[in-house]
């Protein structure tokens, strides 16, 4: 008797030629390419409302990575069990589909139902990457015709899978994200599935969706456009929103990932709003003679509020700014008033790789302000980094810093530790409570000033003037910052758990 019959893979067989090698690589190819394109973009998109930390970082990656994981196990799976042709334009098109409404269904959840925002945001990565990851054991299923070809086939699918993440990686990192808001690119990345899911049922001539998923496409541009969280520019690292002040005219603030990092007066340089600000001008004023011009250096730029209050006060100043952002600094100047003549010369940079160029001796201030979120770049704190800013102070030099920490601020007492490593006099600048000079009251944490110097420093000045500017704000140094300080491990290269040790808090600012 005779079966008329066919199983899954007798047909597979049977029709394999309908998938060429070329069609095979492009498959494998585009849908790796996407997987790591998602999960770079993810980064982006949620950084203004999780902070770009090493959590962040380490949670997407490893969400992309389950969904990868799953998506291999479950394509192959169901590969073995139905005709695997028709299941390459579902997992094309629905990805797809997901990808573009991403940027709309965040943003949204962000705004709205923020406690969902970690679920939705694991849902929007682990849904496409499971489905993209899926297209290679489907293709690879449909390539194996012989035993005899079984390594050839898999291993170099398995090769193009690998070089399509790669040069997805590559082409996101250093092009996409530098010419396209994120939103564009997962639009973008979205209409290009749903484009090959339709070559894809065009080939095949099964399965019909696609339509439908066009217009979830379409459907997803436009909630993007009207959703909450859009910025006035997305940055290579951040989304910038420059925000008015309703109370001064010319007074600007700017809003990076949803923190509002610097203030600016377009008309008023003298003018200070942020508490750390003048505190930091404080420390400045006192330490060198009224109106003598600087040489300073900068790590971190942001609204560049302190080199233009050097400008308006110290005529003569020339401040360099490292700031490793090239878009804030087209904000600065297309949106803050940012002016040639101003004695700034703001550098596109690694701060720590703008130390290492300048000169021995050459700096009688450098001041450290930069932030990814509310963390201090890890490379920027530790005790190699601080030697480097010692090198390049003169005998004279002050190193001024503002650090923010919560709770037991056991950031703060580990960077003040490492800087009581490398400089003769350290001093801390902040709250009574928040720096163990009123241990009756609970700390509340935010910002903190630390200030270093080979040179004693006039703590009186500094009190004096934080006392004109800043009320309330109290110096301590010697015993009592040792106490402060409680032992805390000093930081270096080798040992540098910067986001692990902060604590944060819950407004979404930097001062």
């Amino acid at each position: 008797m005779t079966n008329s019959s066919s199983s899954p893979a007798a047909e597979d067989a049977t029709h394999s030629s309908d998938l060429g090698p070329r069609v095979a690589a492009v498959l494998v190819f585009g849908s790796s390419a996407a997987v790591l394109v998602v999960e770079i973009v993810a980064l982006r998109l949620l950084a203004p409302y999780l902070g770009l930390t090493l959590e962040t970082s380490t949670t997407v990656i490893g969400i992309a990575l389950t969904a990868i994981a799953v998506g291999s196990w479950l394509g192959g799976r169901v590969a073995d069990l139905v005709n695997p042709r028709r299941l390459i334009g579902p997992s094309l098109g629905v990805s797809g589909a997901v990808v573009a409404l991403s940027p709309a269904v965040l943003r949204a959840a962000a705004e709205l139902a923020p406690v969902l925002l970690l679920l939705i945001a694991s849902l929007t990565i682990l849904v496409p990457g499971a489905l993209l990851a899926a297209v290679t054991p489907i293709v690879t299923k449909l390539r194996l015709t012989s035993l005899a070809e079984t390594g050839t086939v898999v291993g170099r699918l398995s090769g193009v899978g690998t070089v399509g993440a790669i040069f997805g990686t590559v082409l996101t990192g250093f092009v996409l994200v530098s010419r396209l808001p994120v939103s564009g690119i997962l639009l973008g990345l979205g209409a290009l599935l749903v484009v090959g899911a339709a070559l894809v049922e065009w080939h095949t001539r099964r399965w019909s969706g696609t339509p439908a998923l066009a217009l979830v496409v379409v459907a997803g541009g436009l909630a993007t456009a009207v959703a909450p969280g859009n910025c006035d520019t997305e940055t290579k690292y951040h989304c910038a929103q420059v925000v008015a002040d309703p109370d001064r005219d010319s007074g600007r603030t700017l809003v990076l990932d949803g923190l509002r990092h610097s203030y600016v007066d377009v008309d008023d340089p003298t003018f200070l709003e942020f508490e750390y600000v003048r505190a930091i001008a404080s420390v400045v004023d006192a330490t060198f003679p009224e109106g003598e011009p600087l040489v300073a250096h900068h790590l971190g730029g942001g609204g560049l509020t302190l080199p233009r209050y050097l400008s308006a006060t110290r005529p003569g100043t020339r401040s360099l700014v490292s700031e490793i952002d090239s878009g804030v600094v087209r904000v600065n100047r297309d949106r803050l008033g940012l002016r040639p003549e101003s004695g700034i010369d703001v550098r596109a940079e690694d701060g720590r790789l703008g130390l290492r160029r300048l000169d021995a001796d050459s700096r009688d201030l450098v001041v450290g302000d930069a932030f990814g979120g509310v963390s201090v770049p890890w490379h920027l704190t530790t005790s190699e980094a601080m030697n480097d800013v010692r090198r390049v102070l003169d005998k004279d030099g002050l190193y001024v810093a503002n650090l923010i920490d919560h709770g037991e601020m056991a950031f703060a007492r580990a960077e003040v530790a490492t800087l009581g490593e490398v400089f003769e006099h350290v001093a801390l600048v902040g709250r009574p409570a928040d720096i163990g000079l009123d241990p009756t009251a609970t700390a509340k944490g935010g910002n903190l000033v630390v200030l270093a110097s080979d040179r004693p420093v006039d703590l009186r000045a500094t009190q004096e003037q934080l006392n004109t500017r800043q009320p309330g704000w109290k110096t301590t140094t010697g015993d009592d910052l040792s106490d402060w300080i409680d032992g805390a491990r000093p930081l270096t290269d080798d040992y540098a758990p910067v986001d692990q040790l902060l604590q944060p808090s819950s407004p979404r600012s930097t001062q």
